[in-house]
């Protein structure tokens, strides 16, 4: 006798397979909402109890979701995908991290002006100017690749005022140095030809050559910045294309190269018919001492490009900088930039414009001056006083960055550690390196601290330092260490 209920399914799992059914196959989609179990069993000629069963098998399966006073609403199943290995994509770079992201009380790492001293007021008043000027609907609309004109007509004049520029030259506006080495790389050095670079360097501008395919070498720098006769030797050796050279308060190492040293680096380039880019970021920026010419103005065939910004001297956030160069060059320079960004910021560039040409630039720049000269003062002070016996360090007349060498066997990477855990955080050498370990190097940025927070800073650093080289002579001894009690 056969059974007539044994196969049996209740209307509730079969009302649960339909619909499960639907999602599955995609003919119910996530987020859309499923008819209220009243008006369903209304139409289905159900009882109500049976929706609701077929409505709590669903949302136990994850397929719906109900919300109290607002329905019942599809989920769907969680698909399957599998995810790109992203990590193998993207080949890791040895970068320094984020100013703000290094959480120290006290921070040497970032080489960049104070907060406190921005002119705010002034820069306020210098925005409404801009915006209530009758050229104000022209600045808010898209602007050419090349910069805002009349800024680029104002750095032009002031640049061939101060002889840095010729009547064969032209400027171009970039989103700060930094584009303006991305660009280069792609119109100089695209097909993997050799760049020097004096080492240790500022690492956007190595990664930026680094990241076209460039085969990048580094020149040692010594007490007076890049060693002459290395990059002499590097020159008649390799047959770079190119060379980037800091030669005012070089970040890291803040060192800055004399009259008689960029004359024989010109001559070398000339020589061996490579183009000489020189990154003047820092150039305003002179406490002590006689302004040195820059090597643009110096260069007679006119052939050397020159960067400068108004990152160091004004407002870092509104990303300014310029490149100058023979005219057929920054048209080359334009052509890679438009390809970029096809347009460029106008506001900000008409706001640094106007600050300029009200002459609140330079009597900011004047403070600038001021403190920088201060802070500088505090923190080559407090090297002397707090650094242990046999350390070395530069001892720059301007910029923002002071060099230190401890002495052997001291790494400056694992000491970095332990003076973050106590609120104080600098960037050590490898995050500078070229062609050679920088194990014992750090950069102290001082501009960005209070003479007061510098002192303090470099007595935290230098009793860390201090402790740490005792250790390591006496393990050299073979002494004990000092029992703890």
């Amino acid at each position: 006798m056969v059974c007539l209920f044994c196969n049996y399914v209740p209307l509730y799992r079969q009302l649960h397979e339909q619909i499960k059914t639907a999602i599955i196959t995609g003919r119910m989609v996530r987020g859309e909402r499923l008819p209220p179990t009243r008006e369903l069993a209304g139409s289905l000629g159900l009882n109500r109890t049976t929706i609701a069963a077929a409505y709590e098998a669903l949302e136990s399966e994850g397929l719906i979701r109900g919300h109290v006073g607002r329905g019942s609403f599809v989920e769907g199943p969680e698909a399957e995908t599998t995810r790109l290995d992203w990590e193998s994509l993207m080949p890791a770079e040895d970068t320094p991290p984020a100013p703000a992201s290094a959480g120290a009380l006290i921070s040497f790492s970032a080489s960049r002006p104070s907060e406190l001293l921005f002119p705010v007021d002034e820069f306020r008043t210098t925005c409404r100017e801009v915006i209530d000027s009758s050229e104000a609907a022209q600045i808010l609309q898209l602007g050419p690749a090349s910069g805002y004109g009349p800024l680029r007509r104002y750095l032009l004049n002031e640049a061939r005022r101060r002889g840095v520029a010729g009547p064969e030259d032209d400027l171009l506006v970039t989103s700060g140095c930094q584009q303006a080495f991305d660009l280069i790389q792609r119109v100089l050095a695209s097909h993997g030809e050799t760049v020097v670079l004096e080492d240790p360097v500022y690492p956007g501008s190595r990664n930026a050559f680094l990241r076209g395919g460039a085969r990048v070498l580094g020149v040692p720098v010594g007490p007076d910045g890049i060693e002459v006769e290395a990059l002499g030797r590097l020159l008649e050796k390799e047959r770079p294309k190119l060379m980037v050279l800091t030669p005012n308060f070089q970040n890291p190492t803040g060192t800055t190269l004399s009259a008689e040293a960029r004359q024989t680096i010109l001559a070398l380039a000339r020589r061996a018919g490579v183009v000489i880019v020189e990154n003047d970021l820092y150039g305003e920026l002179r406490y002590h001492g006689a302004e040195i010419p820059p090597m643009k103005r110096l260069d007679a065939s006119g052939d050397t490009i020159l960067l400068g910004s108004f990152s160091k001297i004004a407002f870092p956030g509104l990303r300014v900088g310029w490149a100058i160069g023979p005219r057929h060059f920054i048209a080359r320079l334009t052509e890679a930039k438009e390809a970029s960004d096809l347009h460029s910021d106008q506001l900000s560039q008409a706001v640094l414009l106007r600050f300029a040409e009200s002459g609140r630039l330079e009597a900011h720049r004047q403070k600038m001056l001021a403190a920088g000269a201060e802070r500088l003062k505090a923190c080559l002070a407090a090297c002397a006083k707090e650094l242990p016996k046999g350390s070395r360090y530069t001892r720059p007349e301007g910029g923002m960055n002071v060099w230190v060498r401890l002495p052997e066997p001291l790494d400056a990477s694992e000491l970095a550690v332990r003076a973050e855990r106590e609120n104080v955080s600098y960037l050590p050498g490898r995050y500078f390196a070229v062609s050679r370990p920088q194990t014992q190097g750090l950069r102290l940025s001082f501009a960005g601290l209070t003479p007061a927070h510098i002192r303090f800073g470099l007595q935290v650093l230098g009793l860390i330092f201090r402790t740490e080289f005792a250790r390591a002579q006496r393990a050299r001894r073979g002494e004990p260490a000092p029992a703890l009690v």
